[in-house]
């Protein structure tokens, strides 16, 4: 809680005497300080805040964004612009002003922006700001230290103010057209423009000290016309200052808002999936598979960054337990040359802290990892917090897991679902032991070149666990970040969220009507937004949805876009671009699915689909658009038929770095079989557009040019074009 300085001195106390009386040794009451006499009006006072819930001079209320009472931060990343809101507010008729003001961690105030009124029936004001400076530096980067050091939490406060120049200049206008007491309306603004060049609140340079106090000498010529005297105080750059150093009267701060601040790119992220089991993994002479390792693995790095993306994701790499080993499709009993699960984690070679030998060393993966930073690639790595029955863990810290009656330790079961081969975790007898575990492990894989972990079912964990974990964890290395693959409930979302986790899995792989996709796309790129980074990713070794399954080739290059240009984080599972859309009977997941066995892929084939060259075309667009996308600027534009889907993503001049407008209009047919035609509407001044003129767009995907106005007619065909990305072309 801000506490507000008091303003000057105002008051002083007055001796209590009785002149010409003898002075009698009794009680006395404290005096009532005396208020000095003001020639005109007095200036509002700053008024000392000393709980959270008094108001000030002026009125502060429902500021957003924030949560839960303000208790969590809302997330944005260096840089990144956002719109802060707010209700600001005085009494009467009196004018009122709004700033917002960026502080650092350390409360030293980084920038001062001031609010527009964007409705004032309901006193709404807004402004877009942005908290420190945007850069392209990757953490492993040699210059990287300053990013850093601006990274955690910082502060927002909105002060209100009273405006005292436009009240006073809204009347004393009325005043000199109609001949009312002109005089001391004008020897007001002349004292008032005298006291806006004296504050130093206003932080106002020397020239301009010299234009207020130049409009006050003539404010107080009497020898000249009242309307030249008025004119003086209401030149450009009065009116200039008055929008970037104004003078403000009865300075009232808000309560300090969160924001915590991630690393740039943290929320602009295009993910890649791959086994490192399966990469170049070829059958052997005895045809027998041989699995591929972190060495061979180095081609699938080639193949991320060739189709444009920026993360690899990993599954664990740890050793795999034997006991109770899945064989293929997740059957009880694994044959002599199943690999198991990776998500049955542990064996007598090690536990989470452990490569395993399968794939190489931990020399091996430190190489992997700078070879992925060579290429401009983080590496994401799986923190499965489970263990088999073989991992060390068991015997070193039995009251970890929990038991039965019998004695024995039960497996991992969500009836009727049974997991033989993994034993999960106990947090109700050693919480603080686990956390401590599980934080030096992190750091050891973030010294090996690990920069994001995506954390399997966060949701089966206490929320507090993972909230002490990642404290502790992002104060040493606060570049570091968290994906939730919680696909559940949504307050537990919301929850892990809250606590640190960047990014999350979400509902996207299940939203395939144009009803719940309109829905979800302002869901994920609205408000929500400021806490809760959803990542669209079409399938995952656990998911393959009947859309995808029933559409062939027309459904993925669909889910591709709408996953790329319907979030800002998007991510890809290897083998999409051979079109593997086979489901398990009875499952909404791949048969011959890859936790359970080593694929062996010709990537040659590749090429026959498109699927390669559209992610490629995608993860273009994004990067040579980043400025159009941000978790709060998307709308959703009305079209006629209920298969075409349109969106748009904006971004307004004032914003970019180029200072023009960035908008990116995706229009995308639903329907995998069949052609449809469908009218768009453009509301073309949200956009910047001038009707007069109209907008010339180009096709992102296909170089193509079209001219477009209020209504527009697309039609696309899933033999030829599934989407339009199109570019307004400024």
């Amino acid at each position: 809680m801000a506490v507000e300085k008091s303003a000057s001195a105002h008051t002083s106390k007055a001796a209590s005497a009785t002149e010409g009386k003898p002075v009698r040794k009794r009680r006395t009451t404290k005096a009532k300080a005396a208020v000095p006499q003001v020639v005109g009006e007095a200036p509002a006072p700053i008024i000392e805040r000393t709980v959270p819930e008094q108001f000030g001079r002026v009125n502060v209320m429902d500021i957003t964004p924030t949560a839960d009472n303000g208790l969590f931060p809302a997330r944005v990343e260096l840089g990144e612009p956002f719109t802060v809101t707010a209700q600001v507010f005085i009494e009467g008729r009196t004018k009122a002003g709004a700033t917002v003001s960026v502080r650092n961690a350390r409360g030293r105030e980084v920038s001062r922006t001031p609010m527009t009124c964007t409705n004032p029936g309901l006193d709404r004001w807004e402004a877009m700001v942005r908290i420190g400076e945007h850069s392209d530096l990757r953490p492993w980067d040699a210059d990287y230290a300053p990013v850093k050091r601006q990274l955690g939490d910082w502060n927002v406060v909105i002060e209100g103010w009273e405006d005292t120049y436009r009240s006073w200049l809204h009347d004393a206008a009325i005043k000199v057209e109609v001949g009312d007491d002109v005089e001391n309306a004008l020897e007001s603004g002349a004292q008032l423009l005298a006291r806006w060049a004296g504050s130093k609140d206003s932080k106002l340079a020397a020239a301009d000290k010299k234009i207020l106090q130049a409009a006050a000498k003539t404010m107080a010529d009497r020898s000249l016309p009242p309307t030249e005297r008025l004119a003086a105080a209401e030149t450009a750059d009065i009116q200039r200052l008055h929008e970037t150093n104004p003078l403000r009267d009865g300075l009232s701060e808000s309560n300090p808002q969160r924001f915590r601040v991630e690393r740039p790119k943290s929320s602009f992220a295009a993910w890649y999936q791959f086994f490192p089991r399966s990469e170049g993994a070829h059958y052997g002479d005895d045809g027998k598979i041989v699995q591929g390792d972190l060495k061979t693995s180095l081609a699938g790095l080639e193949r991320a960054a060739a189709e444009g993306f920026n993360i690899v994701y990993l599954p664990p790499i740890f050793p795999i337990g034997v006991t109770n080993r899945k064989g293929r499709n997740n059957s009880l009993i694994a044959g002599p040359n199943d690999p198991g699960s990776p998500f049955g984690i542990g064996s007598e070679l090690g536990g989470h802290d452990t490569v395993d030998p399968l794939l190489g060393t931990m020399d091996d993966f430190k190489a992997f990892c700078e070879r992925a930073h060579e290429l401009g690639l983080e590496i994401a790595l799986d923190f499965a917090l489970q263990c088999s029955p073989d991992h060390p863990w068991v015997k070193q810290h039995p009251n970890w897991f929990r038991t039965k009656p019998d004695g024995t330790i039960a497996f991992a079961e969500n009836p009727p679902k049974k997991y033989q081969d993994i034993y999960p975790i106990d947090f109700n007898a050693d919480m603080p032991g686990i956390e401590k575990e599980v934080e030096r492990i992190m750091n050891l894989w973030i010294a090996a070149g690990v920069t994001i972990f995506r954390v399997d079912n966060p949701h089966t964990k206490p929320v507090r666990f993972w909230q002490d974990v990642i404290a502790a964890v992002t104060k040493k290395h606060p570049e570091t970040l968290f994906l939730a693959e919680a696909f559940t409930r949504p307050g537990m979302m919301r929850a892990l969220s809250y606590v640190g986790f960047t990014q999350s899995h979400c509902y996207f792989p299940w939203r395939n009507t144009k009803e719940e996709l309109e829905k979800y796309l302002l869901e994920t790129n609205g408000d929500d937004g400021y806490y809760q980074h959803n990542t669209f990713w079409p399938t995952t070794p656990d998911i393959l949805t009947d859309y995808v399954r029933d559409n062939g080739v027309a459904g993925h290059a669909v889910r591709a876009v709408l996953a790329a240009m319907g979030s800002p984080s998007w991510g890809i599972y290897n083998g999409f671009e051979l079109i593997e859309n086979r489901q398990r009977p009875g499952f909404e997941e791949q048969i011959d699915n890859e936790k359970y066995e080593v694929k062996v892929r010709d990537w040659a084939d590749a090429d026959k689909y498109g699927i390669t060259e559209l992610l490629t075309s995608l993860n273009r667009i994004r990067r040579e658009h980043v400025e159009a996308f941000s978790y709060h600027n998307v709308s959703v534009l009305p079209s006629s038929d209920p298969n075409i889907l349109a969106f748009a993503r904006h971004t307004p001049a004032e914003l970019t770095s180029t200072g023009k407008p960035e908008t990116l209009i995706v229009v995308v047919n639903l329907d995998g079989h069949n052609a449809h035609q469908s009218v768009i509407h453009l509301e073309m001044p949200d956009f910047g557009i001038d009707p007069k003129w109209g907008a010339h767009v180009r096709d992102e995907l296909t170089g193509r040019d079209f001219a477009w106005g209020w209504d527009n007619f697309v039609s696309l065909a899933p033999w030829a074009d599934v989407a339009h990305v199109l570019h307004i072309v400024r």
